[in-house]
């Protein structure tokens, strides 16, 4: 069963672009990519960097640090240095909120 966590308005998201929700294990970032919502683990999988506030091109952000870029639909590497895929989470919005989903 789905654990549904609250992570922002979806006016604020819209407003700013992303938001981080810390978890206790993990960080996870929501894009707003022109109306579409993504939510990811927000660590690099090449050396643990925060991707949030990396530059986006279209649906794939660029890690700050080191360039590795990630496709924010499937988490699927797009360019190294980084090889394993970065965590994807499901997204909703109910009643203005923004959620994600965890397992």
């Amino acid at each position: 069963m789905t654990d549904w966590r609250t992570v922002c308005s979806i006016k604020s998201l819209k407003q700013d672009g992303y938001a981080v929700l810390e978890l206790a294990t993990t960080a996870v970032a929501v894009f707003d990519i022109e109306g579409e919502l993504y939510a990811v683990e927000d660590i690099c999988t090449h050396d643990g960097g925060e991707l949030a506030g990396g530059p986006i091109e279209g649906c794939t952000i660029t890690c700050p640090r080191h360039g590795a870029r990630f496709d924010l639909r499937t988490g699927a590497v797009v360019a190294p240095p980084a090889y394993l895929p970065i965590q994807t989470f499901p997204v909703r919005i109910r009643d203005g909120q923004v959620e994600i989903g965890i397992d």
